[in-house]
């Protein structure tokens, strides 16, 4: 049985972020904590780190340059195939994404300089570009 394709609204946050690489033994540094969306995940091998570009210092080992999209959830853990249908789109066109997901829903990021054309591409696959909130 094929994947069931959901058509999902979504929206950008505010802002232009960094997806960051520490050392494992790193200490979360502050700046990384400040802005309406951060996230901070440690495994054996790294500290990871998406947050405001800003907020990164000089130096930090970082991908720059990134949008942020937010698929309106929450979904239910049951539901399957939600991202694959939001990433399809982009991965049929060549464009790259990074992904987080929390409990209630899922970010996408991609570059910022390819933003209009991920938008499109999602458009024409059915999902809803929604305004974002102050």
């Amino acid at each position: 049985m094929p994947p069931k394709i959901h058509q999902l609204t979504f929206r950008q946050l505010h802002g232009i972020f960094a997806v960051c690489r520490l050392p494992a033994d790193s200490p979360v540094p502050p700046w990384a904590l400040h802005g309406a969306f951060f996230s901070v995940t440690k495994t054996a091998d790294e500290l990871s780190i998406v947050c405001l570009q800003a907020n990164v210092p000089e130096h930090t080992s970082a991908e720059l340059n990134w949008a942020a999209l937010k698929l309106e959830g929450p979904f239910p853990f049951a539901m399957t195939g939600i991202l694959s249908s939001f990433i399809a789109p982009l991965s049929a066109s060549g464009i790259p994404i990074f992904a987080i997901s929390t409990f209630d829903t899922d970010y996408v990021f991609v570059k910022q300089e390819i933003l209009t054309t991920a938008l499109e591409k999602l458009s024409a696959a059915g999902h809803q570009f929604l305004p974002a909130r102050p």
